[in-house]
């Protein structure tokens, strides 16, 4: 069972559901700031198609990836480790308008460019040691609307959450919610354009974990 959460509206919408705490903002950006910012960004990001290692086999991630920061956010998942590129002045005109919204310092972002609908991610969390305790991810999409769904990692009686994550919205995922909750971006066989999807966080020293 899956259930969509949030409605059109002003202003943020924000849902508890357990061990989660989750804020929608549908028209965080302008319908022309996003445009500017998508085919900027598209140009701009140090984009590349990491590989990983399932079952002894090097795979190509079904999208493009770019991770810039701070020199020292250094980050890795699923074996693959990131030095940070520069941040570019796309990425530097969102992070300060994210820490005006959120009040949150942001030293990294990764950014993912699904092509078409056949580009996605699988199942996961956001909790590397990196990220600290109880992680902010504050996720902006431009370009094409994809489909966001997240699933409780313990408690079937929960259902899951689908959420539509339209050109120039924000996604803010907090307290615990990486902690119970994991979530991918689905693969669709309909025809869907571009997207980029970039993830801000905060990456801290290991001293400081």
């Amino acid at each position: 069972m899956q259930v969509s959460l949030f409605d059109d509206g002003a202003g943020p919408q924000v849902q508890t559901p357990p061990d989660a705490e989750i804020r929608l903002y549908r028209n965080w950006l302008a319908g022309g700031e996003a445009d500017a910012l998508f085919q900027q960004l598209h140009g701009e990001l140090a984009w590349e198609q990491s590989v990983i290692r399932i079952h002894g086999k090097s795979v190509p991630i079904p999208r493009l990836n770019a991770w810039h920061g701070d020199a020292d956010s250094h980050y890795g998942y699923s074996g693959i480790a990131l030095q940070p590129q520069p941040w570019t002045p796309g990425l530097l005109q969102i992070r300060e308008r994210l820490q005006q919204t959120l009040g949150q310092p942001f030293n990294s972002v990764l950014g993912n460019l699904y092509r078409d609908g056949r580009d996605s991610v699988a199942w996961h969390s956001d909790d590397e040691r990196e990220l600290g305790t109880n992680p902010l991810i504050a996720s902006v999409s431009l370009g094409a609307e994809r489909r966001f769904v997240m699933k409780h990692k313990s408690r079937k009686d929960v259902p899951r959450l689908e959420l539509w994550l339209p050109h120039g919205s924000l996604l803010v995922m907090a307290g615990t919610t990486q902690h119970y909750w994991s979530h991918q971006l689905p693969k669709t066989a309909r025809p869907v354009a571009a997207r980029i999807n970039l993830t801000f966080r905060r990456i801290y020293p290991p001293q400081a974990s």
